[in-house]
């Protein structure tokens, strides 16, 4: 994974490495990926694209909806439970984040959306439930 070390005048300059979106502090955070501008394919925190080894990234604005595609609970390095998830974004690329919630309600299938860009604490994404679960009524 690609972690982005450069100043501060570099990420305003418009890296493709970003989380936040540097401009207008009034909008809520967003989540920034790339795109690759040959093949299309969408991916985050790359320096090239995957399928095409193609260098030519446009940095694009995600809109926050996903899917659960995998999520798991953790008791290690914390006082209390917490899951990690994988959760496949609308525009086709995969980001492991966190869910809100209970860490054993939250399941594969699960629709979630954006809360906020990045973790203070973890400096991942933080994803909340889209749709109240009812697997007890089902």
């Amino acid at each position: 994974m690609y972690h982005h070390s450069g100043s501060v005048a570099q990420q305003a300059a418009g890296s493709t490495a970003g989380v936040l979106d540097p401009r207008g502090k009034d909008r809520a955070e967003a989540m920034l990926f790339q795109r690759c501008t040959w093949c299309g394919t969408a991916m985050y925190h790359r320096l090239l694209c995957p399928v095409c080894q193609g260098g030519d990234l446009r940095t694009e604005r995600s809109e926050g909806l996903g899917t659960v595609r995998h999520s798991t609970v953790l008791h290690r390095n914390t006082p209390a439970a917490r899951n990690v998830s994988l959760i496949e974004m609308a525009e086709g690329f995969v980001v492991r984040g966190r869910v809100m919630g209970p860490p054993i309600g939250i399941h594969g299938g699960d629709r979630v959306r954006l809360s906020t860009a990045e973790d203070p604490v973890r400096g991942e994404p933080v994803f909340q439930l889209v749709d109240e679960p009812f697997r007890a009524w089902t």
